[in-house]
């Protein structure tokens, strides 16, 4: 897929992903995903320029958290929206988490996911203006 808006995926729950994937790509979103801490860290810095967003999973397994890449993605692009995905880390959200992120808790509806994006990214478009 070459067109769309690049966002990086960051999730190691194999249906969760392809929930995600599926959700992003039908609203035109050009998805990189990484199912693993080593892949997501790989993906940044690869991709952390021509990506737009970031959403990921807290959890990743071993290695990095969410919360440690959100950090990273962050010191390359301050700018950066950031939308955290998790089951059990919301309580966390606001020691953790980035300044300006979103948290949705799982379970979770596509258009929760694709609310909280676009508000990130119009958010982003309204104060380069």
């Amino acid at each position: 897929m070459d067109g769309g808006i690049a966002v990086l995926l960051f999730e190691d729950e194999p249906l969760v992903a392809m929930f995600v994937r599926q959700a992003l790509e039908d609203e035109g979103f050009k998805v990189l995903l990484a199912t693993d801490s080593r892949e997501a860290k790989e993906a940044l810095e690869e991709e952390i320029d021509t990506a737009a967003a970031l959403v990921t999973d807290i959890r990743l397994g071993t290695g990095l958290s969410g919360w440690e890449l959100a950090r990273l993605a962050r010191e390359h692009r301050p700018g950066l929206p950031v939308v955290y995905v998790s089951g059990d880390s919301a309580v966390d959200h606001s020691a953790h988490g980035v300044p300006d992120s979103v948290m949705i808790q799982k379970p979770f509806v596509a258009a929760q996911l694709i609310t909280a994006l676009a508000t990130l990214l119009n958010s982003q478009i309204n104060e380069s203006d």
